[in-house]
């Protein structure tokens, strides 16, 4: 007796099934494409509140957002810590846009100019506690030092030149 002839859609299933295993392999990379958007959408919305935070906080302490520094370490401890409190969370809040938005370049260019009333104290504050700066990711870390070098704003004065 002579063994029948096996086609290969017999050996690995029929049209049907093939075609089934292909939708649910479609649908299983549709819906990881669908996890990866709704977090980056998310990313952004984290993101615009924090720098929504931000624009709150500037707007409620103008003294803060454009800052005489001197004045600021004249007042005492608490306006000192208010300060600095004002400028981390404004560190943050970009941060967060950098992150959430690497190719949008209208963040950096926003945090760019709120960053330059704030530099004398970052220069300040980097030089007495250099940890201070570890706190933030490597490329907040990088853009804060690269500004303060392009505005002049070095140890031991920290004073910012023209730019």
């Amino acid at each position: 007796m002579s063994q029948p002839s096996i086609f290969w859609w017999q050996k690995y299933g029929t049209l049907a099934q093939m075609a089934q295993a292909s939708v649910a392999l479609l649908g299983f990379v549709a819906i990881l494409f669908q996890i990866n958007e709704i977090r980056s959408n998310n990313r952004a919305t984290s993101a615009r509140q924090a720098f929504l935070g931000y624009t709150d906080l500037a707007f409620k302490n103008p003294k803060f957002a454009a800052p005489d520094y001197d004045l600021i370490k004249q007042g005492g401890r608490d306006q000192k810590t208010q300060y600095e409190s004002f400028v981390s969370y404004f560190l943050y809040a970009c941060e967060e846009a950098f992150n959430a938005f690497t190719d949008k370049r209208e963040w950096q260019a926003s945090c760019d100019y709120d960053l330059r009333p704030h530099l004398k104290f970052l220069c300040e504050k980097n030089q007495a506690e250099p940890t201070y700066l570890a706190t933030y990711g490597t490329d907040t870390q990088q853009w804060v030092k690269a500004s303060m070098k392009t505005a002049g704003a070095v140890p031991p004065d920290c004073k910012l030149g023209k730019t």
